[in-house]
C-alpha cells in the first residue's frame, strides 16, 4: 500500500499548484527575485506544473499496480514513461518562452 502514496502525494502536489495556485512549490520560481518572477505568467506556469504533476502521479500508478500484480513490465513501463515526461516537461518548460509574460 505504501506505493500508492507517491502517486497520491504527486495528484496532491498537482491540486494545491493548479487550483490553490501556490507558486511557491515550484522549484526555481519560488527562490526567484520579485523582480525576475514579473517576467512570468505566474498562473500559466502553475496550470502547466499542475497539469504535469497529474499526469506523473497517473503514470506513477502503474509501478504500484505492477507491484501489487508482481507485473514486471508495468514497474518498468512506469519508471521509463515518468522519466520520459519529466525529461520532456523541464523540456517544454524551457524553450520557447511559454511561460513569459507577453
Amino acid at each position: 500500500m505504501a506505493f500508492f502514496a507517491l502517486p497520491l502525494l504527486m495528484a496532491f502536489l498537482g491540486y494545491l499548484i493548479k487550483v490553490k495556485r501556490w507558486s511557491w512549490l515550484i522549484a526555481g520560481f519560488n527562490t526567484s527575485s520579485a523582480k525576475a518572477k514579473a517576467k512570468y505568467d505566474e498562473a500559466a506556469l502553475c496550470n502547466a506544473t499542475g497539469i504535469f504533476l497529474y499526469i506523473l502521479g497517473g503514470v506513477l500508478l502503474l509501478p504500484a499496480v505492477g507491484n501489487l500484480t508482481d507485473s514486471r513490465d508495468l514497474i518498468n513501463l512506469g519508471a521509463f514513461l515518468s522519466m520520459g515526461l519529466t525529461l520532456g516537461f523541464i523540456i517544454y518548460a524551457n524553450t520557447g518562452g511559454r511561460f513569459r509574460k507577453k
